[in-house]
């Protein structure tokens, strides 16, 4: 039994990298190609049913998945548009909750308000996964990216206290506004507390006693669900304990963490994020038959109907919330209007249509229970948990092909930033040649002078920092810098290149140990890692 389990286990990964691949080769973002290719497989006769357990996804991916964000999430970004991310979180989720509760109750027979709620806390929060796999390698302004990315962090915490509450609504038949904004706040403050407190517990742990590389990437793969149970067992948000407990983590990983930790720590975290959510992507697509046998009370066009009319509803809500946050402080405040530029229209656009629902809406709806503790059915479930999954289906398969042409379209670049990235890279480098340089010449002078490696070293840094400026000098008078740096970068890869092919010809003289080899062939990947970047894609 447990054999052919393995066989098939090794089967699907290897069916779903192979669906990678052939979403890349048809440069389609692969969370999209997955549900697609879900939808598809679905509907092969015999193919037995794959049900999406809630449980395991609030339990076993939503931490890592939240870590992960949370971890590479820029700080300073976060902190610089934190305003309109708490505003998009927090109000737009309540917003569009209410929306849809009076909207889906009024148009769906026998649905009540509080029911209404449930479908609205399940449907609100744009898709953490589906926000930054989609548009990862999408040409959108860095400001854009950095809101929905932030918001797409923190919304899973407000939409899922909304559900909670809709659906003790729903259970007990009363509904009182004072408890449910106080039991709120209870929970969001509750769960960055036991986040900020983990996070803090865990970075002294590692700085006190001694630790390698494994087991520094082993406690960051356990720290997740520690914040998200410890939380959820004092009825606290999880979802904020993990975000709360992870951007403290990333922003002090260079007290505990060493080069070698932070190194390995990363391609562990790369690798297993990207299996989650390609196995997230690829449920969502084979749930089709389960969600089809459970519309039982209507038929598949009214569910369609009401989908459509929701889900439009949700996508016009946010594009007139997103417009008026954009626009409303400046027509209020004449002194915003002085001091900030006017904000280019096209942003609030794409930061509206760029919003996808994913496995946690989903999940959610999954979660309601198919009775009430009366023994009674629960009432309505399978028009929620019908609408729900259409409404991903319009939001991530039908806005996530529409963006790039979208985004053809609107011309948007980024031209509003500071400076270009290009730019402070050398900047920065030429600070840190010149503190090296520095110390060098303050605390190793006399050791140059009769040390040859120690004054090889110092003419090193001698070298590099002209190098510095011979780059800030071609940045300067180059018309078209980002093309030098390609033509430079494909010079150096073409000798890196070589260098492999000779250290692959002295293998076969059998000269050489084979570890030696291995180190020398390593330091090669990381001369080219240096020159390309570590994709995580």
């Amino acid at each position: 039994m447990i054999h052919s389990y393995v066989i098939i286990s090794i089967a699907v990964l290897l069916s779903v990298m192979i669906l990678v691949m052939i979403g890349q080769k048809l440069k389609v973002a692969y969370p999209i190609f997955l549900v697609i290719a879900g939808l598809l497989i679905s509907l092969i006769p015999g193919m037995p049913h794959i049900e999406i357990e809630p449980d395991l996804v609030f339990l076993i991916f939503l931490p890592p998945i939240l870590f992960e964000a949370a971890w590479f999430t820029s700080w300073q970004d976060f902190h610089k548009w934190r305003k309109q991310i708490f505003s998009m979180a927090f109000g737009l989720v309540f917003l569009t909750s209410v929306v849809v509760a009076y909207l889906s109750s009024s148009i769906i027979p026998g649905l009540t308000v509080a029911m209404g709620f449930l479908l609205g806390g399940v449907n609100s929060p744009p898709d953490a996964v589906a926000a930054t796999s989609v548009l990862k390698h999408m040409k959108i302004p860095k400001k854009i990216t950095s809101i929905l990315e932030g918001e797409s962090l923190i919304n899973d915490a407000s939409s899922l206290i909304v559900f909670k509450f809709a659906l003790a609504a729903v259970i007990s038949g009363q509904f009182i506004w004072r408890d449910a904004i106080q039991d709120f706040f209870m929970m969001a403050v509750g769960g960055v507390v036991i986040g900020v407190a983990t996070g803090l517990l865990f970075g002294a742990l590692l700085r006190i006693i001694p630790s390698n590389s494994n087991i520094d990437t082993v406690i960051t793969l356990i720290v997740p669900y520690i914040m998200y149970v410890g939380a959820e067992h004092f009825h606290f948000s999880g979802v904020l304990a993990v975000v709360a407990g992870g951007l403290l983590m990333s922003y002090n990983s260079h007290c505990y963490l060493s080069h070698t930790s932070r190194i390995q720590s990363g391609n562990v975290w790369s690798v297993l994020i990207f299996l989650m959510n390609t196995i997230i992507f690829i449920l969502i697509g084979l749930e089709l038959p389960i969600v089809v046998a459970a519309m039982k009370d209507y038929t598949i066009s009214e569910g369609i109907f009401y989908s459509v009319v929701i889900g439009g509803a949700i996508i016009l809500t946010r594009l007139l919330y997103s417009y008026a946050v954009m626009y409303f402080p400046r027509l209020c405040s004449k002194e915003l209007r002085l001091k900030i530029p006017k904000p280019d229209w096209r942003e609030p656009f794409i930061i509206s249509f760029a919003a996808m629902r994913g496995v946690v809406s989903l999940a959610a709806a999954l979660s309601i229970p198919a009775f009430l503790p009366n023994g009674e059915a629960f009432p309505h479930r399978n028009i929620i948990l019908f609408v729900t999954f259409v409404i991903i289906l319009i939001t991530l398969v039908g806005q996530g092909l529409l963006l790039t042409p979208i985004l053809k379209w609107l011309k948007i670049d980024d031209a509003g930033s500071e400076l270009p990235e290009e730019k402070q890279e050398v900047i920065l480098m030429r600070k840190l040649k010149e503190t090296a340089l520095h110390k060098m010449e303050n605390d190793f002078s006399e050791l140059a002078v009769t040390n040859t490696l120690v004054r090889h070293q110092k003419h090193k840094l001698e070298t590099e920092m002209m190098l510095m400026a011979d780059k800030a000098q071609c940045m300067a008078s180059t018309g078209d810098y980002v093309n030098a740096i390609n033509e430079n970068k494909d010079v150096l890869r073409q000798i890196i290149q070589a260098q492999r092919n000779e250290l692959h010809r002295m293998k076969k003289e059998k000269i050489f140990d084979d570890h030696v080899m291995r180190t020398i062939e390593m330091q090669l990947d990381f001369d080219e890692a240096k020159i390309t970047g570590f994709s995580h894609s």
